[in-house]
């Protein structure tokens, strides 16, 4: 597995940053995922909004392109504005795509967030060799952009 963390200062509390965590809340800020995104269900009960950051809150989401069609998203750590981990599958099947941790840390009246982004490319040994290529600068560009588009929302 490829590993990128990245690390940026919002100015804004962890409670609003934390809040831009939830799963259906990701295409607002990623947008390799608002361009590809064809559906994003929860498949856990969402009854409040307190459930959408619990441990076990999961989505099917279907990506056209990116070589990922359906995967599932399932938080398997939440510590409310500190930190949660979210574990992408693909769909059907008990294969890690990848595993989103995301660290909220208070800075005065600011918010480091520190992603740390832990991967496996898709295709085998070609994705191994795609990886090495040019597959961890893409995730790291792709990364760096999704935080400072998070920045910008939260600091309208």
């Amino acid at each position: 597995m490829g590993r990128i963390e990245k690390s940026i200062e919002i100015g804004a509390p962890p409670e609003k940053v934390w809040e831009m965590l939830a799963l259906d809340r990701h295409k607002e800020w990623d947008e390799e995922m608002e361009k590809s995104l064809e559906s994003l269900e929860y498949t856990s009960e969402v009854h409040s909004l307190e459930d959408k950051y619990k441990v076990g809150a999961s989505a099917r989401v279907n990506m056209k392109g990116m070589g990922m069609g359906e995967v599932d998203f399932e938080i398997t750590e939440s510590l409310e504005n500190e930190k949660m981990t979210i574990h992408v599958k693909k769909s059907g099947t008990n294969q890690t795509a990848g595993i989103m941790t995301f660290i909220l840390e208070p800075v005065k009246k600011r918010t480091r967030i520190t992603c740390v982004f832990d991967y496996k490319m898709p295709w085998g040994i070609f994705g191994k060799f795609l990886e090495k290529l040019f597959g961890r600068r893409m995730e790291e560009k792709h990364l760096e952009k999704c935080l400072e588009k998070l920045k910008s929302i939260l600091e309208k």
